[in-house]
């Protein structure tokens, strides 16, 4: 039975909601503004797709542990060419929808078969892809005693997750769809913890142990053999137009790390330094100057207290604390 107070009760419900509604438009509204109308009304690449078509490559690559593990020797080149044919499919209409975002800026129109031409051109790649993907989980499980088998780094750990989005998201940057890109890239670091820009040029054998905070910025070169723990950023020192940048600031702003190098956990490594082949850099290391091959950089030795002594700093901390 319905009663005034429910009638009234709707009633608010209702008027609620349109306020809310009127008030998400007037932002919209204002937000459209001041962006180019052109811009506003175009598809934008779908997070959910792009999802999707990751989880269709990750099978491809590995059917027999990232996709169907029933998958037999005699259907596994079926399997893969399915789940590639869907990922492809899904692939192009996703890179036509960036496309057609970047349309207003472009000089001249986009060819009409332009994101077939990245979807074929990225088919090539695979190859490569898995051979880097196997190098990577290889070296993780030749530096890591606690993993019990490649398979286990494949399927549990998070670096290998994030570098087999990396590895895939580099070469579609590459071809021209770096919004596409881009999202593949958050999905590792949704999944992960490990933010890695898909800009950025690793070589093989690339280790991230344990991985969480990892940051790898943009234009970071990154050589073969490196192996990097958690909290390890490779940054730029400045924002851009914070000052002035030339060319070369502007376009090699992160560090370049050669060969066989490791960075323990914590090190922030900013700016275009360079790292050289064998180089070690402590863990907590705040560094901005070049590193030759085979340096050793590591934080000062902390101080050890008498007891006596450290009972009376521990009485002090907490006395200012409280």
């Amino acid at each position: 039975m319905t009663t005034a107070a429910s009638i009234a009760s709707d009633q608010h419900a209702g008027a609620t909601l349109g306020e809310a509604v009127a008030a998400l438009r007037s932002a919209r509204d204002a937000w459209r503004e001041r962006q180019q109308p052109q811009r506003a009304a175009a598809v934008f690449p779908s997070r959910s797709a792009i999802e999707r078509i990751v989880a269709l490559l990750a099978e491809a690559l590995y059917p027999r542990r990232l996709g169907f593990q029933r998958v037999t020797a005699a259907d596994e080149d079926r399997f893969v060419a399915a789940k590639l044919s869907a990922a492809f499919t899904e692939l192009e209409r996703e890179i036509d929808h960036e496309l057609g975002y970047w349309q207003i800026e472009a000089r001249s129109r986009f060819d009409a078969d332009q994101a077939a031409t990245i979807v074929r051109l990225f088919a090539d790649t695979l190859g490569d892809i898995r051979r880097l993907v196997d190098s990577d989980v290889e070296a993780a499980f030749l530096g890591d005693p606690a993993a019990g088998s490649t398979d286990e780094i494949l399927v549990c750990y998070p670096g290998a997750i994030a570098s087999l989005h990396h590895r895939i998201a580099h070469q579609l940057h590459g071809l021209g769809a770096p919004i596409v890109a881009r999202l593949i890239s958050e999905l590792a670091n949704e999944r992960t913890g490990i933010d890695i820009h898909p800009g950025a040029t690793i070589g093989e054998r690339f280790f991230i142990d344990h991985g969480t905070g990892v940051v790898i910025g943009e234009t970071a070169i990154v050589g073969s053999g490196v192996r990097l723990y958690q909290h390890v950023t490779l940054g730029a020192r400045s924002p851009l137009g914070a000052a002035h940048r030339s060319p070369r600031g502007r376009y090699a702003r992160h560090p370049v790390v050669g060969d066989d190098v490791v960075i323990y956990a914590g090190a922030t490594i900013l700016g275009p330094v360079r790292i050289g082949d064998g180089a070690t850099i402590g863990g907590n290391v705040w560094l901005l100057t070049d590193v030759p091959p085979g340096g050793v950089v590591v934080q000062p030795d902390a101080d050890l207290l008498a007891p006596s002594a450290g009972h009376a700093l521990r009485d002090t901390l907490v006395a200012v604390v409280v």
